[in-house]
């Protein structure tokens, strides 16, 4: 069967599949709301809530951005009063600033809440930006995007200036990113080449590693890259339906998800972080939800979100960070936003960060 129609089958489907997941997890250990669930906390009653709903961000105001009034007026004059997020497909957040990589804009949005400011960077230097598809958290307030059609990782400031070009060359579609600021390395997933590409401090490449393949440490369209808080690299092998997990030596130590339609199976895996207790979080595009795993047991615990435009329901997400206060931001591409999640594990008083 061709993907093209496995993916249409997937489509189809999905809106029965988590009507009747929730059966299907409880066979399997886990809880799964359904379509028809209202409530805003995972998994359902009678388990202790682990993930909340926070608020939709579609906009600067959504962030507490309002510009001020002059702000305001310029905006009004100059058409910007209505800007929002386009096809969001990367998040990170620093600091009280949100990033969205948005290749439907095409931009780079920096949303500043302290400074009370939109930036909107659609051009780097003298270059357009093209299809910016990831960005990561950088050294020293920075931020790295990565353009998958420019073939290039861009480095800027807080402020969007160009610092610099990280990377310039030798990529063929950068997809992902991930910066370990333990060692200084920036990975890049170079999704066409079926690599995962590590740069130094000063861009300088260091080491590349995989290829095309089924096996522990090949990938197929690897797209998706995250640190754990222990500095292991979770590696979203798309279409091998699977995450691995290397350590810094670039050694294979784990993996989860299969291809399937079923708890815990995979149709299209995006996103992928962890929190602090390493429990592991995958956005699924098909199934419009996050499946969250134990982490190197591979078993799943629960699952949050389903299809719809409602709080908490998703239309084909994308990207995924999770910030060291364990707040969990999804790039909900379709619906043109980002959703924000907390963890709420056993013992968190309710609304704590």
């Amino acid at each position: 069967m061709g993907r093209e129609l496995q993916q249409f089958l997937a489509v189809t489907m999905r809106r029965l599949l988590w009507g009747v997941l929730g059966s299907v997890a409880s066979i399997a250990g886990a809880q799964v709301p359904s379509a028809a669930s209202t409530m805003l906390a995972w998994p359902a009653p009678p388990a202790e809530p682990a993930v909340k709903y926070v608020r939709t961000v579609v906009s600067a105001g959504d962030w507490g951005v309002d510009g001020g009034f002059l702000g305001q007026v310029i905006d009004a004059l100059t058409g910007r009063e209505g800007e929002r997020f386009v096809r969001p497909t990367g998040v990170a957040v620093a600091n009280g600033v949100l990033y969205v990589a948005d290749p439907g804009a095409p931009a780079l949005w920096i949303v500043d809440a302290p400074q009370n400011r939109l930036i909107k960077v659609d051009r780097v230097g003298d270059m357009a930006l093209a299809s910016p598809v990831a960005v990561a958290l950088g050294p020293e307030g920075s931020v790295f995007v990565a353009d998958s059609v420019r073939k290039k990782v861009f480095r800027l400031d807080r402020a969007g200036a160009l610092i610099g070009t990280a990377i310039g060359s030798g990529l063929e579609r950068p997809a992902g990113l991930a910066f370990d600021a333990g060692t200084g390395r920036l990975y890049v997933a170079d999704s066409v080449a079926h690599r995962i590409r590590i740069y130094g401090p000063d861009g300088a490449p260091i080491r590349t590693f995989g290829e095309r393949g089924t096996a522990d440490s090949e990938f197929n369209a690897p797209t998706h890259l995250a640190l754990d808080r222990s500095g292991v690299l979770l590696v979203t092998d798309a279409l091998n339906y699977r995450v691995q997990a290397f350590d810094r030596d670039c050694r294979f130590l784990w993996k989860i998800g299969r291809q399937g339609d079923g708890s815990g199976d995979f149709a299209a895996p995006k996103g992928v972080a962890a929190d602090s207790r390493g429990h592991v979080y995958v956005v699924d595009a098909l199934f419009d939800a996050v499946q969250v795993f134990d982490g190197r047991g591979g078993n799943l615990l629960f699952g949050f979100g389903d299809h719809g435009a409602r709080e908490g329901q998703f239309w084909l997400p994308g990207g995924l960070f999770i910030g060291p206060d364990d707040e969990i931001y999804v790039a909900d591409s379709y619906n043109r936003r980002i959703e924000v999640f907390r963890t709420a594990p056993s013992g968190r008083r309710e609304g704590g960060k």
